[in-house]
């Protein structure tokens, strides 16, 4: 499991992901284990750089919307 998701993981996360494992107690160590392959498979980092801004619009508050503008 750990090499399926160190394959899958970008240079920046591997760092993050190699030092997080490095600091897991052993009993945690399922945990941090399915945060990080549930990260590495949800294909965010790919939707997000595939197109970054899509749907997305400015120049609006989420406020403008709950306070009716005011």
């Amino acid at each position: 499991m750990i090499r399926e998701i160190r394959e899958s993981l970008s240079e920046q996360q591997l760092g993050h992901f190699a030092a997080e494992l490095a600091d897991t107690d052993i009993d945690a160590l399922s945990d941090m284990l399915h945060r990080w392959a549930t990260l590495s498979s949800d294909g965010f980092l790919e939707r997000l750089t595939a197109a970054p801004f899509e749907g997305l619009e400015f120049g609006q508050r989420s406020s403008d919307d709950v306070a009716g503008g005011e």
